[in-house]
């Protein structure tokens, strides 16, 4: 798996806005201030995942940036595979790959397999409400003085 420059700006795009969830819109030049992107870039990349369902956007003087759910119900991995593609390490790991004459002589594809398992019992687990509570409590303990 390989995470593009899209597919981390993606990312940190839908953790700000999930950190910002219950504060309404954000403009896209809060956002890339927040993220620390270029607007033009990140222009693209939200129009991206809102295509993908992960956003919505208002128009306006007062518009912005919002999730279009609730950031427990959005995972890593769904915004990982929609920006960046499949995660698999190599082709052969899918269900019914059939390109390969050495697909059962393979001494790769078990290990590429448990690689492919492995990442996805990671990302498709980790919700970004979860990240967002992450993050929040990393600030508060930056914050932290005596």
């Amino acid at each position: 798996m390989k995470i593009t420059y899209r597919g981390d700006y993606a990312l940190k795009a839908v953790l700000d806005l999930a950190l910002h969830y219950d504060k309404g819109l954000s403009t896209i030049h809060e956002i890339a201030k927040r993220i620390d992107a270029p607007v033009k870039f990140l222009e693209q990349v939200l129009l991206d995942l809102k295509k993908g369902g992960f956003i919505e956007s208002r128009r306006g003087k007062i518009g912005g940036f919002l999730l279009s759910r609730p950031p427990a119900k959005i995972t890593v991995g769904e915004v990982v595979r929609f920006i960046d593609g499949p995660i698999e390490p190599i082709a052969c790991v899918k269900h019914g790959y059939s390109a390969c004459g050495d697909v059962y002589k393979c001494s790769f594809q078990k290990i590429w397999q448990n690689v492919y398992k492995a990442t996805s019992d990671i990302i498709d687990h980790i919700t970004f409400e979860e990240l967002a509570a992450q993050a929040s409590f990393g600030q508060q303990a930056l914050a932290y003085s005596i």
